[in-house]
């Protein structure tokens, strides 16, 4: 019998790890700002509202996981971003252009 509920204790753990996984690809994107964009930092500034990771509304410079974003990107520009929070949010790991 204790194999039994070892066994269905073990499933249960895995099927609660899948939805977390997946909550975390499926990032919420949080309005933003552009206010400068610094190739040679491999920096965006953004003026954004609360984000999902709790920091607050704040204007501040986040590193972006891929160096090619910033080609994209420009002051004055809205966006939808995500951040990474395996660093605490400080690495932008997404971009949508807001038209």
């Amino acid at each position: 019998m204790p194999v039994l509920a070892q066994m269905d204790h073990n499933a249960h753990m895995a099927q609660a790890t899948k939805p977390a996984a997946k909550a975390s690809a499926d990032a919420a994107l949080s309005d933003a700002l552009v206010k400068k964009v610094d190739k040679s930092k491999g920096t965006v500034t953004l003026a954004h509202g609360a984000l999902p990771n709790g920091m607050p509304p704040m204007t501040m410079a986040y590193k972006v996981k891929d160096a090619a974003m910033l080609g994209q990107l420009q002051a004055g520009q809205k966006i939808r971003f995500a951040t990474d929070p395996a660093d605490g949010g400080m690495t932008v790991t997404k971009v949508e252009l807001v038209r």
